[in-house]
């Protein structure tokens, strides 16, 4: 069975920086995309940030040049370096794959359980 662990997340001041890291486990065939996203209270889910397998990066525009994604395709993890946090930035982050899993030779996007980020003074 595949899951994907998230770990990093906590409250941090404003101006301050935070790494969050996501570890898909178990058996996969292969994954393509990875990438955050986060949701806010009363807001809708929006992406961050993604990469794909050959190392292409993609930001939403409230966090480029303060937010960097970097994967290890040999450990399928993937983490995302937060700098210059803002209180604007405070949500759940979620860890979403896209992967085909062993057991089932089927693509299908997972995603992890979420790590809140709090960032206040």
């Amino acid at each position: 069975q595949v899951q994907l662990v998230e770990s990093g997340g906590g409250l941090v001041q404003p101006g301050g920086s935070l790494r969050l890291s996501c570890a898909a486990s178990g058996s996969w065939f292969s994954i393509s995309a990875m990438g955050w996203y986060r949701q806010a209270p009363g807001k809708q889910r929006e992406l961050v940030a993604t990469i794909t397998g050959g190392g292409s990066t993609a930001y939403a525009d409230s966090v480029k040049a303060r937010f960097t994604i970097s994967r290890v395709n040999a450990n399928n993890t993937m983490d995302l370096q937060m700098s210059s946090l803002k209180p604007e930035d405070t949500a759940v982050y979620y860890c979403n794959v896209v992967g085909i899993p062993m057991r089932t030779l089927l693509p299908k996007p997972y995603w992890g359980q979420g790590t809140q980020v709090t960032v206040s003074s």
